[in-house]
């Protein structure tokens, strides 16, 4: 092998958190050609010999070095729900926006759900969301596709078809699948195929028209609220139809108590389901809605104090498997009227990583047990080789400042999404780089 190398990146005396290897020392990494080449306890005597034994070269003056010394290293974050509003809002963003604010975040991958406009429903929209994605040449974007045509519940999608074209799974997002048939069907079809069917678990004519939780608050402000049994009855019948048809589902999105315990109760029953949870309801409760704040407008709807301890404490049994963002970036405008004519959604890849950090800082949750959730776990349920950092894997990483103390506002939010309730908030934690395919995309 030549001696000269075409492009390599040392990470110096980092401390390296990878769970999926049950890894937590100091190290340092060594990619070449946007892979990961070698990773030894930090030490330049350890780093070298390690190169010298299995790649015949040395480390030389065109090596980038990244000093990592006082921060953290892990693989980059996995999210399993972003919105990227392209293809068909283009208005609120577009997936190279978002795919640079991810980058800066330390997400390196995301995951698209179905609901573009046109729907992720053949091959040909996969083909345009996948050029586009690498003509932004920042985070990865892989895609859900649709369980059925149009996501209009009525006939089941070109399911293999989406399979060849890369799809990580299916689902119908929140669209309304009433025929119970057609969904057990779809279960079936799914489960042939070996794809993982995506369930955001809405009984929609219960939650329809909802945009808070049922309960006293609602009542006090005027507000239609949606009750927690819109969520449970739809995942007593998706449940009901995995223990038929042995399709691997996931529960994205949980909000209440009672999923929680529903998920985990079908889990202790051996069904193959997995679970997520939105970072902001780990953090945010139905009394944030109480001035009428706008940016506090999520579906499902923030809930109770008891439900966010619930939903927290399933995050560290192992009931829910990742945190995700459920980035949905907004125009200024979706925001500005009345509370209940509003547009749900938070602007959040920026807050994902600050915001996990934050449960570490005020819960009994360690570091590696949260990096996790944000790495290999969602990445596994996707089915996809990323969220570890394994030699010959690709180098995507992200490295931050543990202490570093910051405040979010709007000037620092990379998403052209500026809807979030956690302007003003002081967080502990930010990203310093990122690299994905071992190229350095962000340096603060």
């Amino acid at each position: 092998m030549s001696n000269t190398l075409t492009t390599s990146i040392l990470i110096k005396n980092g401390r390296l958190i990878d769970p999926a290897n049950n890894i937590n020392k100091l190290a340092d990494i060594l990619i070449i050609n946007g892979k990961i080449a070698a990773i030894e306890t930090a030490s330049d005597a350890a780093i070298n010999a390690t190169i010298e034994a299995t790649n015949g070269i040395k480390v030389n003056d065109s090596t980038q070095i990244i000093d990592a010394r006082g921060l953290t290293i892990i693989p980059g974050l996995v999210d399993c729900c972003a919105r990227l509003r392209e293809p068909g809002l283009e208005n609120k963003a577009t997936i190279n926006s978002e795919t640079i604010a991810a980058t800066k975040a330390g997400i390196t991958t995301l995951c698209c759900p179905p609901d573009t406009d046109p729907v992720i429903d053949e091959p040909a929209v996969v083909e345009l969301i996948n050029h586009k994605t690498v003509n932004a040449a920042h985070s990865k974007v892989v895609m859900l596709g649709a369980l059925t045509a149009g996501l209009r519940g009525e006939h089941l999608s070109e399911i293999y078809a989406l399979k060849q074209a890369g799809c990580a799974g299916l689902s119908n997002a929140r669209k309304p699948i009433e025929n119970s048939l057609i969904l057990k069907r779809a279960f079936a079809y799914a489960a042939t195929f070996d794809m993982r069917v995506f369930i955001e678990p809405d009984e929609h004519w219960l939650s329809m028209g909802g945009c808070a939780h049922e309960g006293k608050i609602a009542t006090r402000l005027g507000l239609k609220g949606i009750p927690v049994s819109a969520e449970t009855i739809a995942i007593a019948r998706a449940l009901e139809l995995v223990a038929e048809t042995g399709v691997s589902a996931h529960f994205g999105r949980l909000s209440s108590a009672q999923g929680a315990t529903m998920i985990a109760r079908a889990k202790n029953e051996q069904l193959p389901v997995t679970a997520d949870v939105s970072a902001h309801q780990l953090h945010l409760t139905e009394l944030d809605i109480s001035s009428f704040n706008s940016a506090c407008h999520v579906i499902p709807p923030l809930r109770t104090q008891r439900d966010l301890e619930v939903l927290q404490n399933a995050v560290s049994n192992g009931t829910i498997d990742a945190i995700c963002s459920d980035h949905q970036p907004h125009d200024v405008d979706a925001k500005q009227s009345p509370f209940a004519s509003t547009e749900a959604g938070i602007s959040s890849l920026e807050t994902l990583l600050p915001l996990c950090l934050r449960l570490v800082q005020q819960t009994s949750l360690e570091l590696s047990d949260v990096i996790h959730k944000i790495t290999c776990s969602p990445a596994n349920i996707l089915g996809i080789k990323a969220g570890t950092l394994s030699v010959g894997g690709d180098a995507d990483i992200c490295i931050f400042d543990e202490n570093e103390d910051w405040q979010l506002t709007t000037d620092i939010i990379n998403s052209h999404g500026k809807n979030t309730p956690f302007l003003g908030w002081n967080f502990q934690g930010r990203v310093k780089y990122t690299l994905v395919n071992g190229e350095l995309l962000f340096s603060d």
